[in-house]
Protein backbone atom coordinates (compact mmCIF):
# COMPACT_ATOMS: atom_id res chain seq x y z
CA UNK A 1 0.00 0.00 0.00
CA UNK A 2 2.71 2.39 0.32
CA UNK A 3 3.63 2.55 -3.31
CA UNK A 4 0.37 2.04 -4.53
CA UNK A 5 0.22 5.14 -6.35
CA UNK A 6 3.61 5.22 -7.91
CA UNK A 7 2.47 2.37 -10.57
CA UNK A 8 -0.37 2.37 -13.42
CA UNK A 9 -3.86 3.72 -12.36
CA UNK A 10 -2.50 3.54 -8.48
CA UNK A 11 -2.20 7.80 -8.15
CA UNK A 12 -6.35 8.11 -8.94
CA UNK A 13 -6.74 5.69 -5.88
CA UNK A 14 -5.11 8.35 -3.69
CA UNK A 15 -8.51 10.28 -2.75
CA UNK A 16 -9.96 6.97 -1.30
CA UNK A 17 -6.47 5.19 0.46
CA UNK A 18 -4.56 8.40 0.93
CA UNK A 19 -1.00 9.68 -0.41
CA UNK A 20 2.07 7.99 1.32
CA UNK A 21 4.07 10.66 0.01
CA UNK A 22 1.84 13.00 3.09
CA UNK A 23 3.60 11.60 6.28
CA UNK A 24 0.37 11.98 8.39
CA UNK A 25 -1.23 9.56 5.52
CA UNK A 26 1.46 7.19 5.50
CA UNK A 27 1.24 6.76 9.31
CA UNK A 28 -2.20 5.65 8.51
CA UNK A 29 -1.70 3.55 5.30
CA UNK A 30 0.71 1.32 7.00
CA UNK A 31 -0.90 0.82 9.49
CA UNK A 32 -3.41 -1.42 7.43
CA UNK A 33 -1.12 -2.59 4.65
CA UNK A 34 -1.04 -6.12 4.01
CA UNK A 35 2.25 -6.46 3.49
CA UNK A 36 3.79 -4.62 6.49
CA UNK A 37 1.17 -6.68 8.65
CA UNK A 38 2.41 -10.19 8.04
CA UNK A 39 3.14 -11.82 11.36
CA UNK A 40 3.31 -15.42 12.11
CA UNK A 41 2.09 -16.69 15.17
CA UNK A 42 4.10 -17.82 17.79
CA UNK A 43 2.57 -21.01 17.94
CA UNK A 44 0.53 -22.27 15.15
CA UNK A 45 0.74 -21.38 11.31
CA UNK A 46 -0.12 -18.71 8.49
CA UNK A 47 -3.50 -20.19 6.72
CA UNK A 48 -3.98 -21.79 4.15
CA UNK A 49 -3.53 -18.73 1.27
CA UNK A 50 -4.25 -18.42 -2.58
CA UNK A 51 -2.23 -15.45 -3.75
CA UNK A 52 -4.15 -14.62 -7.27
CA UNK A 53 -2.48 -11.89 -10.21
CA UNK A 54 -2.49 -11.97 -14.01
CA UNK A 55 0.67 -10.51 -15.48
CA UNK A 56 -1.04 -7.73 -17.33
CA UNK A 57 -3.46 -6.44 -14.63
CA UNK A 58 -3.19 -2.73 -14.86
CA UNK A 59 -5.15 -1.94 -12.11
CA UNK A 60 -3.58 -3.83 -9.11
CA UNK A 61 -0.03 -4.70 -10.78
CA UNK A 62 1.38 -7.45 -10.51
CA UNK A 63 4.15 -6.48 -8.42
CA UNK A 64 1.78 -5.92 -5.16
CA UNK A 65 1.19 -9.70 -4.74
CA UNK A 66 4.75 -10.48 -6.00
CA UNK A 67 6.01 -8.34 -3.31
CA UNK A 68 3.86 -9.81 -0.68
CA UNK A 69 4.41 -13.59 -1.70
CA UNK A 70 8.02 -13.21 -1.61
CA UNK A 71 7.53 -11.69 2.06
CA UNK A 72 4.91 -14.40 3.20
CA UNK A 73 7.75 -17.22 1.73
CA UNK A 74 10.49 -15.83 3.23
CA UNK A 75 8.97 -15.21 6.54
CA UNK A 76 7.42 -18.66 6.41
CA UNK A 77 10.92 -20.07 6.12
CA UNK A 78 12.24 -19.20 9.52
CA UNK A 79 8.52 -20.93 10.71
CA UNK A 80 9.21 -25.14 10.62
CA UNK A 81 5.55 -25.95 11.83
CA UNK A 82 4.19 -24.49 8.53
CA UNK A 83 2.77 -27.04 6.43
CA UNK A 84 -0.33 -24.84 5.32
CA UNK A 85 -0.09 -24.36 1.75
CA UNK A 86 1.03 -20.71 0.62
CA UNK A 87 0.02 -21.08 -3.22
CA UNK A 88 0.57 -18.17 -5.72
CA UNK A 89 -0.70 -18.17 -9.46
CA UNK A 90 -0.26 -15.74 -12.06
CA UNK A 91 -2.98 -15.88 -15.04
CA UNK A 92 -0.69 -15.06 -18.08
CA UNK A 93 -1.30 -12.98 -20.58
CA UNK A 94 -4.61 -11.64 -18.63
CA UNK A 95 -5.47 -8.56 -17.19
CA UNK A 96 -7.71 -7.15 -14.78
CA UNK A 97 -10.47 -9.67 -15.06
CA UNK A 98 -12.24 -7.67 -18.16
CA UNK A 99 -12.47 -9.41 -21.64
CA UNK A 100 -10.73 -12.22 -19.86
CA UNK A 101 -11.83 -15.67 -22.45
CA UNK A 102 -13.95 -18.13 -21.28
CA UNK A 103 -10.87 -20.74 -20.74
CA UNK A 104 -8.87 -18.81 -18.57
CA UNK A 105 -12.47 -18.35 -16.43
CA UNK A 106 -13.15 -21.69 -15.86
CA UNK A 107 -9.00 -22.31 -15.35
CA UNK A 108 -8.87 -19.65 -12.81
CA UNK A 109 -12.08 -21.38 -11.20
CA UNK A 110 -10.92 -24.86 -10.98
CA UNK A 111 -7.71 -23.53 -9.29
CA UNK A 112 -9.71 -21.82 -6.81
CA UNK A 113 -12.08 -24.99 -6.16
CA UNK A 114 -9.21 -27.44 -5.71
CA UNK A 115 -7.71 -25.42 -3.49
CA UNK A 116 -11.19 -24.74 -0.99
CA UNK A 117 -11.56 -28.77 -1.58
CA UNK A 118 -7.83 -29.34 -0.65
CA UNK A 119 -7.54 -26.99 2.65
CA UNK A 120 -11.27 -27.63 4.06
CA UNK A 121 -11.06 -31.53 2.97
CA UNK A 122 -13.89 -31.90 1.38
CA UNK A 123 -14.89 -34.75 -1.16
CA UNK A 124 -16.47 -34.32 -4.27
CA UNK A 125 -19.57 -36.08 -4.90
CA UNK A 126 -20.96 -37.22 -8.76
Amino acid sequence: MLRFHKFTAGAIWMSEFGNPDDPKDFKFIYKYSPLHNIRFPESGQWPPTLMLTADHDDRVVPSHTLKYAATLYEKAKMHPQQTNPLLFRIEQKAGHGHGKPTAKWISEIVDKFSFLQRVLFMRWQE
